[in-house]
């Protein structure tokens, strides 16, 4: 079940989160909180778009991938 974005960790590790891309299309991947290492426009949600390219995203929810494994 997702949870608000709002309390989603945002220590580093990598959690699932749902965001919406400008054309309204709905996306779920992996991503992480990084804290930009001092630039304030670099801290936010980062997620890879292909295995050399990160993307900010603004996600709305995450979910712990652990607690719906037990869920099944």
């Amino acid at each position: 079940m997702p949870n608000p974005i709002s309390t989603a960790p945002t220590d580093g590790r990598k959690v699932m989160v749902q965001w919406r891309d400008r054309d309204g299309v709905e996306n779920t991947g992996w991503a992480q909180y990084l804290s930009g290492s001092g630039d304030p426009q670099g801290a936010g949600w980062w997620t890879y778009v292909d295995s050399d390219t990160m993307k900010r995203v603004q996600p709305h929810s995450w979910s712990d991938q652990a607690e719906e494994e037990g869920d099944e």
